[in-house]
């Protein structure tokens, strides 16, 4: 058998502390951690994370990968909150006002978002989380649910919905101003990014024929028609940071698809391990994110992570 040495030319790295920006392929023996390490550019997939205390769909998410909050859903209506630390799920104190089929946002599980949604009649209601409870708001301008939203607690976008719509809103920490439409109408879709820079993409926009891969690029003014998804679906999650980098994951019907976008076009990734329709999705960019909740049918509870990008693993002797 070869060694390492007779591969690459070079005995492994001894090293007190692993290296700030190690390329791929790179392997090192961390003389404080006594453990051998390597570094690997890790094209992405989804790995199990600890799932949602209650099952359910048609929920909203925001936050990160490790600092999630989950909130809303059916059945039944609901308003229950829970908070994710990157292992599990915790009940938090419930939306003042149970819904489903909301949209959410938030750079954190301390500091969200929820608005819009269906009940009894549907709402325009906004509320606003500060890591123990939430707030009531002012509302969205034009009551809807099955919308899409973006942003953070004090700078969010909200767009498109049911009764079908292009309509999008601004918040500035206050209150909603309509501003620029989306160039086609629709609901159930997904959306990703900040307020100056996001993404709108699948739906339901109730043409001939249903493309419902559409995609749209937002700049702070108005929105683009771009590249389309190479799956076209809706009641689908996504999660990114803007609009030149996001990801779409599972949808209608039943599907496990995943896509990454680079803010030019889609790419198709590893599925889903549950595929499911009605999920919610967290998550800063298309490196590392969060899927929870939806129909698979049944109702799940399943959370899983996704990680792309260069990654350090550790050797063990097993």
């Amino acid at each position: 058998m070869s060694t390492y040495k007779e591969i690459h030319g070079t005995d492994i790295e001894v090293l007190s502390s692993d290296p700030a920006n190690p390329v791929d392929g790179q392997v090192w023996y961390n003389s404080t951690d006594n453990v051998v390490k390597a570094n690997f550019d890790n094209p992405g997939s989804w790995s199990t994370g600890g799932s949602l205390n209650t099952a359910r769909n048609r929920l909203a998410g925001a936050g990160t990968q490790t600092s999630a909050l989950a909130f809303g859903g059916t059945p039944p209506l609901s308003a229950l909150t829970e908070s994710y630390d990157g292992t599990s799920w915790t009940e938090v104190n419930d939306l003042n006002t149970a819904r489903y089929q909301l949209a959410g946002c938030g750079a954190t599980n301390t500091a969200a978002l929820a608005f819009g949604g269906g009940t009894t009649p549907d709402t325009g209601a906004t509320e606003s989380w500060n890591g123990t409870s939430w707030t009531e708001v002012n509302d969205l301008n034009t009551v809807r649910q099955q919308l899409a939203g973006c942003g953070i607690q004090t700078a969010a976008l909200a767009f498109g919905g049911f009764p079908r719509t292009a309509v999008t809103e601004s918040w500035n920490g206050t209150s909603w101003t309509e501003v620029n439409d989306l160039n086609t109408a629709r609901n159930v879709l997904a959306g990703a990014g900040i307020q100056t820079s996001a993404l709108a993409f699948g739906g339901n926009p109730n043409t001939a024929p249903l493309n419902k891969g559409l995609t749209e690029s937002w700049n702070g003014t108005s929105w683009t028609a771009v590249s389309d998804m190479n799956t076209g679906r809706e009641s689908l999650a996504g999660a990114g940071d803007g609009n030149t980098d996001a990801l779409a994951f599972g949808g209608e019907t039943f599907l496990a698809n995943t896509e990454s976008w680079n803010g030019t076009s889609w790419s198709e990734q590893n599925d889903l391990n549950t595929a499911r329709e009605w999920l919610a999705g967290a998550g800063t960019d298309n490196t590392s994110a969060l899927a929870f909740g939806g129909d698979t049918p049944p109702n799940t509870a399943a959370t899983e992570e996704w990680n792309a990008g260069p990654q350090t693993i550790t050797f063990t002797d097993s």
